[in-house]
């Protein structure tokens, strides 16, 4: 298969490829800059590259560079610290590192040379990037993605979304997520653009919007921080808003297609490059995240008297040796129209006297509550009930009876808070989820 950076620059060099601040780069100038890299790291041995950046366009030179050079990329997330890299450079033992390192080398600067004189080639079933798992609820796992993942998860992303090289698409997620990849490499296969963030700000987000951005991907607390910034005012060129990482309010789903902003709920994971289910535009109603993308199944094993199992996904986009059916750890349920709601990570789940408190049903029905800005659900030990659920919340003018007995009205005696804990934000981790352990800290009092 030839380099979708390559094939892009065949196809329409002259069109932008990428805009980042405040320049754009054509898609033949890409190619040369990814070209100039690749030569660059031939002077380098070993086929494992660890980098450490933020977004930047070197980083997006780096990705399609390390594959021509038949190497495999490994991003490491940029907000951890020095001791926890430690432990992930131990397990990948990386033979050269870019960025901030230690030791590290500069990211390769893209030139301006000519491109290569012949077609580069890769080969489908190589590896093309290794990221590690969020690794918030245990030990972080290194998950490889083959090219042949890339192209099947930018394939059926199109045939749910669209394939046109008009899109252009606004780059927000961290290049250390299999999001931000997946969207790189969906740009190059279609010729499309990306407009990079080095981080996300919701006004310059918004203002993204205004000047041509036609697709973005958020998680829902972007979404609600550029529905704060925008005010009344509609969108009116975004033909679509893919939403991950997390539920979402319905009072967001809500102002958010009130401005014109069409807000698809997705799901996805790393092992599976990216998105598994994706609402469809015309049936989009936010009551799940739809059915799985052409080309993925979704099953549900193991299911509960209500039908609730865990999420099993087949298909190309499922990384090398997890499959043929990988085994997400994560519970929800598919309706009658294959539409699949996802409850909660098995991990995550809360044993209760017996009964099984899923806390993202609990979290979407306190949500609602109108001093409840934000809330994460987990789980403390009981000496009497085994486990009981506690909310962690980001609230105003809050009042803990009222709220307790605002819950009982709306959820089963055994879902309601046993206690509620009130802090400033949600401990998150670069992705937007929600980081479990620290919640679990906070949960303990």
């Amino acid at each position: 298969m030839k380099c979708p950076v390559f094939a892009a620059a065949q196809a329409r060099p002259d069109s932008p490829a990428l805009l980042f601040g405040g320049r754009t780069w054509t898609w033949a100038e890409a190619d040369r800059a990814v070209s100039s890299v690749t030569a660059q790291l031939t002077a380098q041995r070993g086929d494992r590259i660890a980098v450490r950046a933020w977004n930047c366009p070197e980083l997006v030179w780096l990705f399609f560079a390390s594959a021509r050079r038949g190497a495999i990329l490994v991003p490491l997330n940029a907000r951890l610290t020095k001791a926890e890299l430690v432990p992930l450079l131990e397990q990948l033992a990386p033979e050269f590192s870019y960025g901030d390192l230690e030791p590290g080398l500069p990211l390769p600067r893209g030139g301006e040379g000519r491109g290569e004189g012949q077609t580069p080639e890769l080969f489908p079933e190589d590896s093309a990037a290794a990221l590690f798992t969020s690794g918030t609820t245990g030990t972080a796992k290194l998950i490889q993605l083959t090219h042949a993942n890339f192209a099947a998860s930018a394939e059926a992303s199109g045939k749910r979304l669209g394939i046109e090289p008009t899109q252009r698409w606004l780059g927000t997620l961290p290049l250390f997520h299999v999001g931000g990849l997946a969207m790189l490499y969906r740009c190059a296969l279609y010729g499309a653009s990306i407009v990079l963030e080095d981080h996300f700000d919701a006004a310059r987000a918004c203002a993204a919007m205004d000047e041509g951005v036609t697709h973005v991907s958020l998680v829902p607390t972007m979404l609600e921080r550029v529905l704060e910034v925008r005010g009344g005012r509609a969108f009116t060129g975004v033909k679509a808003a893919l939403i991950g990482g997390g539920p979402m309010t319905s009072a967001t789903l809500q102002r958010a297609r009130a401005l014109g902003l069409p807000v698809l709920q997705t799901y996805g994971l790393t092992e599976a490059c990216s998105q598994v289910t994706t609402e469809l535009l015309e049936e989009a109603d936010g009551q799940s995240a739809g059915p799985p993308i052409p080309g993925v199944e979704v099953r549900i094993v193991d299911a509960d008297a209500n039908g609730v199992g865990e999420i099993e996904v087949k298909g190309p986009t499922v990384a090398k040796g997890l499959g043929p059916w990988l085994k997400t750890k994560d519970l929800g349920v598919l309706d009658a129209r294959g539409r699949l709601s996802v409850r909660s990570r098995r991990m995550d789940l809360i044993l209760s006297g017996g009964e099984n408190v899923y806390p993202a049903e609990v979290e979407a029905v306190l949500r609602e509550h109108p001093a409840i800005r934000d809330v994460a659900v987990v789980g403390r030990e009981d000496a009497e009930w085994g486990q009981v659920p506690v909310a962690v919340i980001v609230a105003e003018k809050f009042d803990q009876a009222e709220a307790t007995t605002w819950a009982r009205e709306r959820l089963a005696s055994f879902k309601v808070p046993r206690a509620w804990v009130q802090v400033k934000a949600l401990p998150r981790n670069a992705t937007g989820k929600l980081e479990r352990a620290a919640l679990a800290l906070l949960a303990r009092g």
